[in-house]
């Protein structure tokens, strides 16, 4: 098992796997490294990177809750990459992953060749994240993972029309664990909600746009769900205005976020792949 130890002697877990173009992929909010297994065959000539941020996964609790914030995990990538001794890397970040690395082109654009957002940009509109706040922390209420898979078919019937039972229970064990005989349990550290009622009450929030513009001059793609509740098409098209060599795509039928194995999501990377070598 891979690992590294962060400034502050927190064991985090990752897997670096291929040969070719480092990529570093960053999950979403609570999601962990398995997040991109569905893309991951069709990325076999790059280097495919994948971290498990803090609290979430393999990677160990943070003993401070608070720590679980966008810019201690920006911190982390960077560390990561010090570890594997990496002096840039694409970013493929879906969600809170792509605000990571937003953060990470205000902070250390050097680190990066290029970026690829999944269903996230500068503005998070209203009615996803409070979806989102309303399940974090929250165990499953399913026993089992076949039940999982027939709660998140049931669930997503809108967003995520034709997605099969069979990838719904793929996705059910990417994202609870068997904790004992019939009950199913997170796979990250419930305290995340605790984080992010705090970190909301702390003051005003930052100008994501002004972290998007800190993109400007690097390798750009965006792909969005055509039925995302995070990202909608009037953010997409002002992100494509401010960054014209913006590679844009809308994968139908998919809310948030894509699984990025279909075929508008494989060829936005692939483009956005070819413009870095």
């Amino acid at each position: 098992m891979a690992t590294f130890q962060t400034s502050d002697n927190l064991t985090l877990y990752y897997e670096d796997a291929g040969a070719g173009p480092p990529v570093l992929c960053l999950a979403g909010l609570t999601r962990n490294c398995r997040d991109f297994d569905f893309v991951a065959p069709h990325m076999a000539h790059t280097r495919l990177i994948r971290m498990d941020y803090r609290g979430r996964g393999k990677s160990d609790y943070a003993p401070d809750f608070m720590s679980y914030s966008i810019l201690q995990e920006a911190q982390d990538v960077i560390e990561l990459l010090d570890h594997l001794g990496l002096p840039q890397v694409t970013l493929l970040g879906t969600s809170r992953g792509g605000l990571i690395a937003m953060v990470l082109a205000h902070l250390h654009k050097n680190r990066l060749n290029g970026v690829i957002l999944n269903d996230i940009g500068p503005v998070v509109a209203p009615g996803g994240l409070e979806r989102i706040i309303d399940y974090v922390g929250k165990e499953p209420n399913f026993p089992t993972y076949a039940a999982a898979a027939d709660g998140l078919k049931a669930v997503y019937a809108d967003a995520f029309p034709n997605v099969s039972l069979n990838r719904w229970l793929v996705q059910a064990e990417f994202m609870w664990r068997e904790q004992d005989k019939d009950t199913l349990a997170l796979r990250y550290d419930h305290r995340l909600r605790d984080a992010l009622v705090g970190q909301a009450g702390a003051g005003d929030a930052p100008d994501l746009w002004l972290l998007f513009d800190a993109l400007d001059g690097l390798p750009l793609a965006s792909i969005r769900g055509a039925n995302s509740d995070l990202l909608d098409a009037e953010t997409q098209a002002e992100m494509a205005r401010r960054h014209p060599d913006m590679i844009t795509a809308t994968v139908p039928d998919r809310g948030h976020v894509p699984f990025l194995d279909e075929p508008g999501a494989l060829i936005a990377i692939m483009a956005l792949l070819e413009r870095i070598k």
